[in-house]
């Protein structure tokens, strides 16, 4: 069991911002998967109440609170998690195999699009100096100059945990290993012979995604991207 005393030293302050761009992001990730299901004709999300950035809507036990709170627990961040999946109705959707590839894409891109924002900030506030590289940690990519006010420093941070966060979530939801969203669109564009035999791995989705993670497979995968993005930043 994971000694409880570890979770103790991870900064309260760091823990609930990074917890609070967490829920945040999850919210609009899962609302981007039911609006853009309404936009090929099924509104069970909008029903449901899932097109909102209303945390208690979408938090899922295991994903949002137990798979954070392990991460916690070991003394770190957890860089990945997922919120309770939209329900779609397929039978309602326009052109099927486009709308269940816009759907699941929808919540990786709304990531993309945070870890966009947060990215050009970052460079417009190194361009001006007002911050400067630092690379202490991934919640703190940058660092305020000397003369800067106090409240640059909470920006400089929130900026960094949305950036890596959503480019983490971002990338891990494209692995194509079910349940993720890449599973979805990869199965989309199979041909249907091929479609049938990669669904058949669905039921075993879950163990395989953490045997995957156990072998440190998203780092591999991960980590070329950090460096393409921190060249482009820095």
């Amino acid at each position: 069991m994971p000694d409880l005393s570890s979770l103790f030293t991870v900064p309260i302050g760091d823990l609930i911002l990074w917890f609070v761009v967490f829920l945040f992001s999850l919210s609009l990730h899962e609302s981007a998967h039911a609006w853009t299901s309404e936009r090929f004709g099924d509104d069970t999300g909008r029903y449901q109440g899932r097109i909102s950035l209303n945390p208690l809507v979408h938090i899922d036990p295991i994903g949002t609170v137990l798979i954070p709170l392990l991460g916690f627990m070991q003394g770190g961040f957890s860089f990945i998690g997922w919120a309770k999946p939209v329900q779609t109705n397929p039978l309602r959707w326009r052109n099927k195999t486009q709308a269940n590839i816009a759907v699941s894409a929808a919540g990786p891109i709304s990531n993309f699009f945070l870890a966009t924002v947060a990215f050009v900030v970052i460079k417009v506030l190194l361009l001006t100096g007002v911050v400067v590289p630092s690379l202490t940690s991934m919640f703190s990519i940058v660092a305020p100059v000397a003369d800067q006010a106090a409240v640059v420093e909470p920006l400089a941070k929130l900026l960094s945990i949305l950036l890596i966060l959503n480019l983490s979530l971002g990338v891990f939801n494209l692995i194509p290993v079910p349940p993720l969203d890449g599973s979805h669109v990869l199965e989309s564009l199979l041909p249907d012979q091929l479609a049938d035999i990669y669904a058949q791995i669905r039921p075993y989705g879950f163990i395989l995604l953490l045997g995957l993670l156990w072998l440190g497979v998203f780092g591999t995968i991960i980590i070329p991207v950090y460096r393409v993005v921190f060249r482009l930043l820095f």
